[in-house]
Parts: C-alpha cells; structure tokens; sequence
C-alpha cells in the first residue's frame, strides 16, 4: 500500500486517473409523475444555500478530505454553528398557503438530511444523491425503477438481505433474476443480457467472498444491451472507489457500515449523474417514504468528516491481517484483493486506490470456523461491517444465511473479518490465540 496511491483516487476528482465513461445510456424509464416543486426559500437563509440548485456544482478543486468536511455544510447564520444543526421537526410553518422557505414537510425533505446528500454526493463525483432509511431501503426503492417482466443480472456473491429481497418478494411478483459469477459479470456480460434486461446489478468488492468485478467492462456490455448499472459501492466507500466515474449509473450504499463508521446508525444513500433517474427517485422517495431522520443523518455526517483516516487504517489494518492469516496453517485460504494470490487483484489495482478492510478466509471444517468466531476476545461476533470496532462473524449463518439453497450458498467455513482501526498487533494476535484455542479444542 502506498500513500500517494491512496491520495491520487482519494483526493481530487480524478478524471485525469480514471476516465468518465461515456454510457450512451438512455433510461427508458416509465413515464415519471409530475413532482411537487418546492418554492424558493428566502435568500440568505440557511436552508435557502442548501437548496440552491447550483450547489449540485460542487467544489471539485478542492481534495476529497476538505469535501467530507464543508461541502453542504455552511455556518450557520442564525447561530454561527459551524456544525450542521439537526433539524428534529416532522413539519415547518408556511408564511402563506404554499409559500415556505424550501420545506414542508419531513417525509419531502429536511435540511439536515439535504445537508447529508449534497456532501455525500460531492464525494461520489455525483450530481444528485438521495438518503434512505436503510441501505435495503435504498435497494427497494431503486427496485421501483423497474417492471415486473423486466429482468435483473446479478452478480451472485451478493450481500444475503439483497439476495433474500430479490428471490422473495421481487421474483414472486414477476420480475426476473439471473445471477452470474463476477467472473463472469466481467467477461461474458453480453452473453446474458436482451432487451428485457432492465438492469445490472454489482457489487465489488463482494460480500462476502470479496471477488471483484471489471466495472467499466460491464458498465460497457450493459449499456450496449440498453441496461442500466447499478454499483453497490459499501465495501469499497467513495474513498477508494467511484463508479460513476467507471461508467456505472447509479451508486448505492449502507450508509450504517464505513459512511457512518461507529455502528450507531441506520442509513442508506443512491447517487447518480443521471438527472431523469434522479427525478424518478426524488418523486419514489418522497411517495415510498423509505427517508433516515434527522440525527441519522447526522450522525453520517459526523462519520463523513473523518472517513478518509479511517479508510487509511482500515485498509493497513486489513493488510496486516491478511498478512498473518496467509501463512497460518490452519487457514485454508484467504480471501482479500490485496493479496497478489487474489484472482480479482489487477482489477482492484485498476479501479480502487486501495483493498479495503474486509477480509474473508476459509478455515477447515465449518465447526472450525465457529469455534474461531466463538474465541476472539477484541474482535466481537456481531453482524454488521465498516465501524471502528473489528468484528467477526460467520456468514453461512449469520449474515447470509438466506443464500443456504442456493447453487452459489455462502462456504460453510467461511469467516468475515470487518477489519477495525484498533491496534493490528493486538488484532493479529487476538486471532492467533483464538486460532490455537479452536484447534486444542478440536483435539481435545
């Protein structure tokens, strides 16, 4: 891992480093419904420099790091506050019938909730974002933007609450899924795709086996077929990865996990340069209701501020782990893309500045793996991702559990690491105890 590495997609928008795509997309979207314009707010209110469209430009010749900390987030002018104020309220009073100052009503926007998605936008090189209630309410309400007898190509190795809502709500309604390898989302994309494909669905790094997918070779094979690419970017945060700037057309998160960072918040968030699915979606989260609160919104502002340090750590923590798991006997295999050994590495070389802070390995038996999840001390069994804390877990019955019948189940002796920023000695070492725990057990 080097630092000018990090800083070169980490910092500036790197359209030098990595080229915008041109998608040649047009969305053949349902005819939207008219949306409710908002009036225009006083100027010089607060809220009014929180809604004024020409926000969107953000200030992109400023780094990354400057971004997470100012842009949306001007002072205050009723207080001085430099810290954006939670605005705790469901309703705001109107001077007249339909006159306000640019809120109505929470459901329909919030400034502290604008603050969130202007800043979180800026950092994914996007024009429009939009914060959900859930990482999963973001996916349902992206979902919208397709018809039942469309079809969905999936990469299979797929976060389990996605694959659960695709299998077993979506595909009984009518709508069509076909799940691929990322090997094969990379290489033979076309192969699978018609003029019923409405969408492709990625994710990359995967959760939670970590392959990768070539994002600007599918965002290529799904645009000639006349599909929209939608990139789950959790794992690998704006930080390390953009994938709008790959030629994807819609970015979505959970922003519980690395956004949030502390694990004290539910969150989602979707952003996308294209402005008639931006208008779809202002329009479905307004009607779906799928919206964060205020302090939600906050608290992942708070996260925002310091994501670039974290992610650094994170990611040289992770390192350090896979390290030591690599050559430890009792580990069958590791999984993480910074490894050369890593099938999807070049790939991860070419599109993210670095590997992340997940790590995933293969013990020997599944009765294994649970004994070592069983026996850390410093790294917590708990579901969940991206926070300080290092956490440990074992998908094939926790977090993925809803995949056991698939044809592409989750390994039963697969082990999640959420690499946290503690110390990576103290973590190396707490896994290297547990590992000789697990096994005296078994001997014993």
């Amino acid at each position: 891992m080097s630092t000018s590495r990090l800083g070169r997609t980490g910092g500036r928008d790197s359209a030098s480093s990595v080229a915008p795509v041109s998608s040649g997309y047009e969305p053949a979207l349902r005819p939207c419904l008219a949306l409710l314009h908002r009036a225009q707010p006083a100027r010089g209110s607060f809220c009014a420099s929180l809604l004024d469209p020409k926000r969107c430009n953000y200030n992109r010749g400023v780094e990354f790091e400057t971004r997470a900390i100012h842009e949306g987030q001007e002072p205050d002018p009723a207080t001085g506050s430099v810290v954006v104020p939670i605005y705790q309220t469901s309703t705001f009073v109107q001077e007249a019938v339909g006159e306000h100052k640019g809120y109505d009503y929470s459901r329909a926007g919030n400034p502290t909730r604008t603050a969130l998605e202007l800043c979180l936008a800026s950092l994914e090189g996007a024009e429009h974002g939009h914060a959900f209630s859930s990482g999963l309410g973001a996916v349902t309400t992206t979902m919208h933007l397709v018809s039942p007898g469309e079809r969905v190509v999936c990469v299979n190795d797929v976060y389990g609450g996605v694959y659960r809502m695709f299998t077993q709500i979506y595909e009984p309604k009518g709508y069509e899924f076909e799940f691929l390898s990322a090997a094969e989302m990379s290489e033979n994309l076309a192969e699978h795709l018609d003029d019923r494909t409405r969408v492709v669905w990625l994710e990359t790094p995967t959760n939670p086996l970590l392959n990768l997918v070539d994002i600007r070779a599918a965002a290529g094979a799904a645009h000639a077929a006349g599909a929209m690419v939608v990139v789950d970017n959790t794992f690998a945060t704006p930080y390390l990865q953009r994938p709008l700037e790959l030629g994807a057309d819609l970015v979505i998160h959970s922003t519980t996990k690395y956004l949030g960072g502390h694990s004290d918040l539910i969150g989602g968030f979707a952003a996308t340069n294209d402005p008639t699915v931006a208008e779809r979606l202002t329009f479905l989260q307004k009607s779906l209701g799928a919206v964060p609160g205020p302090f939600d919104c906050w608290l992942v502002l708070r996260g925002l501020k310091t994501l670039a340090i974290r992610m650094r750590k994170h990611c040289e923590n992770a390192a350090a782990v896979a390290s030591f798991l690599d050559g430890h006997p009792k580990i069958e295999q590791v999984l993480f893309p910074g490894l050369e050994s890593h099938p999807g590495h070049e790939t991860a070389k070419l599109q993210m500045a670095d590997f992340g802070g997940m790590v995933s390995f293969l013990a020997e038996s599944e009765e294994e793996a649970v004994a070592v999840c069983a026996r850390t001390r410093i790294w917590r069994l708990a579901e969940s991702l991206g926070g300080v804390e290092s956490l440990i877990e074992h998908p094939a019955r926790m977090t993925h559990a809803s995949t056991a019948d698939a044809p592409f189940a989750t390994p039963r002796n697969l082990v999640r690491l959420s690499v946290g920023i503690e110390s990576a000695d103290d973590l190396v070492a707490d896994l290297e105890a547990a590992l000789v725990r697990a096994a005296a057990a078994a001997g014993a």
